[in-house]
């Protein structure tokens, strides 16, 4: 083959995948799309221990052009929590997560039922088994959200953190055996949820064993999630998209999941 003709070759592949690549946006464009994010402002859910954040104007249109400063943790609203977060060992901030790891499968484990009879029920390894009766397998390298429509409760710091007259906080979670099962018998890439902690709040005399667990192994998470009741178990992708902060040990997301209706 001579140089020309194998850059001839090379055009023409060239041009097929920018077809191959358009033709894709356009056909996902046509699937439903899902918000899995919350809009949060200042009187926006935050964990109890953090400080109020501030939304200031520095600018306004009568100096030229609108500008807003933003006081706030990475953990706020929707957010993603890398490694880094938990884990002084790991050293995985939010910026160093390959993108490709931020589009996957998402299946969605619905407990919503049980967590609005109960708030400090716990997703565990029988209900995942249960959950695979119905709907198969869950599928290696996935996004496993865990529904527990407590996302409904937003804008409401009260109803989130959902104190007893002790001052306990009652809101479901994961059982850190699931969590060890989708991790280590389904080998999934990431998980996720509504409330603001992977463990359930009455179970959290340890510490925060599971969401430890998660970070320490080399996985992220997203917690705070919006709208799952709006996305099947299974066959959606989840896609995040998340600043490249600097050494950022989490951050606020948007994420969003493409339903192939």
């Amino acid at each position: 083959m001579t140089t020309k003709t194998a850059e001839a070759v090379t055009s023409v592949k060239k041009t097929e995948n920018e077809q191959l690549l358009q033709q894709t946006v356009e056909q996902l464009k046509n699937f439903k799309w899902v918000d899995l994010t919350h809009s949060f402002g200042p009187e926006s859910p935050r964990f109890p221990a953090f400080a109020k954040p501030k939304f200031n104007t520095i600018s306004t249109h009568a100096d030229g052009f609108f500008v807003k400063e933003y006081t706030f943790p990475g953990q706020f609203g929707t957010h993603l929590d890398p490694p880094i977060h938990f884990d002084a060992h790991q050293d995985t901030y939010v910026e160093d997560i390959p993108l490709k790891k931020f589009v996957l499968p998402l299946v969605v484990i619905d407990r919503s039922k049980e967590a609005s009879v109960n708030p400090d029920s716990s997703l565990s390894v029988a209900d995942i088994k249960q959950w695979e009766k119905k709907h198969g397998k869950i599928p290696e390298g996935s996004f496993v959200a865990l529904r527990t429509d407590w996302g409904k409760r937003w804008p409401s710091q009260s109803k989130f953190e959902n104190l007893d007259d002790a001052g306990q906080a009652h809101y479901p979670g994961w059982d850190l055996d699931a969590l060890k099962f989708i991790y280590e018998q389904r080998n999934v890439a990431a998980n996720g949820h509504e409330t603001f902690d992977t463990d359930t709040a009455t179970k959290q005399e340890n510490g925060l064993v599971g969401e430890y667990y998660v970070l320490s192994h080399g996985h992220y998470q997203v917690e705070l999630l919006d709208n799952l009741d709006l996305v099947p178990a299974t066959g959606a992708y989840i896609h995040i998209s998340v600043p490249k902060a600097e050494k950022a040990p989490g951050f606020p997301v948007r994420a969003y999941a493409v339903v192939p209706e």
